[in-house]
């Protein structure tokens, strides 16, 4: 189903926090509140102070409080008890999300009646998208400390700041979330992540594809110590797990491997992860049953919003074939069984042969959510995948036992004449040798073809691909795999994400997939922009709104008094994607401002070297900075 509605309510699941966390507002602090936008489709400048204070209170009821005073440019302080090791949080559940909520925002959500008020940032008469879909209104946007404190017109309200930016005939959004993202926050030249910040994406989703690791609080603790560029939040991948208990090997787990794998789910779903993830086209997961996956997805389906994530076993390409429509329905079943809500990562249908049957897929989820089903997807629209060539050339019984196993069938001559045969099948259904780039750190392999790789060893293809992964696996993009008539028709799908499935390699692969560059300015540039496929209130929701919805998010993906201050300013005359397959190490362009919490981390179009970032926990609470392990709160 296509076209430009709202978001529709779901569930809002309990937010989790740790041991022991107390706010304590700052003295005198004051929230001014805007009405909420014009349904004209030409943007408006907001209207009275009257009329904004009446509306506040209608939509929050007995707990606005009007109260005047000058306002504390710092918020508070959020103090927080960490029982046991710092690095290893229990995480609990909060009674209840309003309880959270009031206590939390309350404080803030005041109206001032009189006097003139400075906040620390005035953003001025920017055309402002709220993320919820809505059409634009012209406004200022006052942030004071890492929270928006006033949407409307400042001067009228009386508001001055300390830092004021004009961003007049400027487009003013909620910071963009990249629900499927490979940002590498934990290398030195991934931390500020400058290629995501570029684009507009203050949050991004990791732990994917299976590959959450156990160490998730050690994770998050890491990041709020050292700094990060973004907000990030954290799986638990099924692939981990997996390996942990049984290894590479192609078999059903036991029973005590199982209760193994169920631990280790449990034990990420207790420090803070979001839910599960699976890579059952990779190794080892695709040696999983479905049933194995949902008994793990059960153990996650018993924290409140838990999201099962998956790049499901066959998005078309696979070998051998376990079809495209069984394997949507195949992750449904899974999330729907164990009681969690679906997401499927970039969401498309790959293949030559199946050009042009997105909306099948489309038609099973739309099955599901009518019944039901909290279900959605992420896409990016580049044409291009990007995995690695073992995934893309070797059938997964020959990496059976690991590496050297796999090495040893390479070798034997009852096996070599098969592997070579399903070798060749593998590619042709990924459009050729010709069709896999590599995009290796070996500078040797760096931007070239594997048919090119080939013709300068004089191998075939199979031997080329063979030869390469005896020294060990190395990452590759499959041109042309997706088709853009595909591509274009889940734009317009109405539970449709934006991710960037995008990691930045540095220096060391000069030749890498642009989408970790562009994903996000290309949507805007592509599709709204140049095509007019979509509009782009339709566009922002589904990079903002519809995402933080769909994580549980209560302070962020709107751009509303009291969420937090992650904003994107864009000038929509210059954006541009400009990373290429042939250079991909080129920042989006049009980006003017951005802001992780408030903090700039673009400025008038360049970075600032900030790391605002926070590691979000499920239920939206930031994890913080600084660990009391074994101080009471206070």
């Amino acid at each position: 189903m296509t076209g430009t509605r709202r978001p529709t309510g779901g569930r809002s699941p309990e937010p989790i926090g740790l041991a022991s966390w107390v706010y304590r507002p700052a003295p005198s602090t004051c929230f001014g509140v805007a009405r909420r936008g014009s349904s004209s489709s030409i943007p408006t400048r907001v209207g009275s102070r009257r009329r904004r204070v009446r509306s506040a209170r209608s939509r929050l009821g007995s707990n606005l409080v009007e109260r005047p005073g000058p306002l504390h440019s710092g918020p508070g302080r959020l103090r927080l008890t960490i029982i046991g090791s710092p690095y290893r949080p229990r995480v609990e559940a909060m009674k209840t999300f309003r309880f959270v909520a009031l206590a939390v925002l309350a404080p803030f959500f005041s109206a001032c009646a009189s006097g003139e008020d400075s906040v620390d940032l005035l953003l001025l008469g920017g055309s402002v998208y709220d993320g919820s879909g809505a059409d634009p209104v012209i406004a200022d946007v006052a942030v004071a400390g890492d929270r928006i404190w006033y949407v409307g017109d400042a001067a009228a309200a009386g508001i001055t700041a300390a830092d004021t930016v004009d961003v007049r005939g400027l487009t003013v959004t909620p910071g963009f979330i990249d629900m499927h993202s490979h940002a590498e926050l934990d290398s030195d030249h991934g931390r500020d992540a400058r290629a995501f910040l570029y684009q507009g994406v203050t949050s991004v989703v990791l732990g994917v594809d299976g590959g959450g690791g156990s160490g998730v609080a050690e994770r998050l603790a890491r990041w709020a110590d050292d700094g990060i560029g973004v907000n990030a939040l954290l799986f638990v991948g099924h692939n981990a797990a997996r390996r942990a208990a049984i290894g590479m090997e192609d078999r059903p787990p036991t029973a005590e491997e199982l209760d193994a794998m169920r631990a280790f789910v449990r034990k990420g779903m207790e420090e803070g992860a979001y839910g599960l993830s699976s890579g059952l086209f990779y190794l080892p997961g695709n040696y999983a049953e479905t049933q194995e996956v949902i008994e793990l997805n059960r153990v996650a389906a018993e924290y409140e919003g838990a999201i099962y994530d998956t790049h499901d076993r066959d998005l078309g390409a696979s070998y051998p074939s376990f079809g495209y429509l069984n394997s949507i329905a195949e992750g449904i079943r899974i999330g729907e069984e164990a009681g969690t809500k679906v997401i499927f990562s970039h969401f498309n249908a790959q293949g030559a042969h199946n050009y042009g049957r997105a909306p099948e897929g489309a038609a099973l989820i739309e099955e599901a959510r009518a019944r039901g089903v909290e279900v959605a997807g992420a896409h990016h629209s580049y044409t291009a995948t990007q995995s690695n060539l073992r995934s893309y050339t070797i059938p997964s019984w020959v990496v059976a036992g690991g590496d050297s196993a796999m090495i040893r069938r390479f070798d034997h001559p009852d096996t070599l004449a098969l592997i070579d045969r399903q070798t060749r099948e593998m590619l042709a259904i990924r459009g050729g040798a010709d069709h896999i780039l590599l995009v290796d750190e070996r500078l040797d392999l760096n931007g070239k073809t594997l048919a090119d790789v080939a013709a300068e060893w004089g191998l075939t293809a199979p031997e080329a691909a063979r030869r390469i992964l005896r020294t060990g696996n190395a990452s590759v993009m499959n041109l042309g795999l997706y088709d853009e008539e595909n591509t274009r028709y889940l734009a317009g799908v109405d539970w449709m994400m934006t991710c960037t499935d995008g990691q930045d390699p540095g220096p060391t692969r000069p030749v890498t997939h642009p989408r970790a560059f562009g994903s996000f300015t290309k949507k805007l540039k592509d599709l709204v922009i140049d095509e007019q496929l979509i509009t782009l209130p339709y566009s922002v929701r589904s990079m903002t709104g519809l995402a933080a919805d769909f994580l549980g998010w209560t302070d962020r993906g709107y751009l509303r008094v009291g969420m937090a201050a992650d904003i994107a300013v864009l000038d929509m005359a210059r954006v541009q994607d400009m990373a290429t397959y042939e250079d991909a190490h080129q920042y989006s362009e049009g980006t003017v401002h951005v802001l992780v919490n408030g903090v700039f981390a673009i400025r008038d179009g360049s970075a600032t070297g900030e790391m605002p970032g926070r590691p979000i926990l499920r239920g939206g609470a930031a994890f913080p900075r600084t660990l009391l392990a074994g101080e009471p709160a206070g």
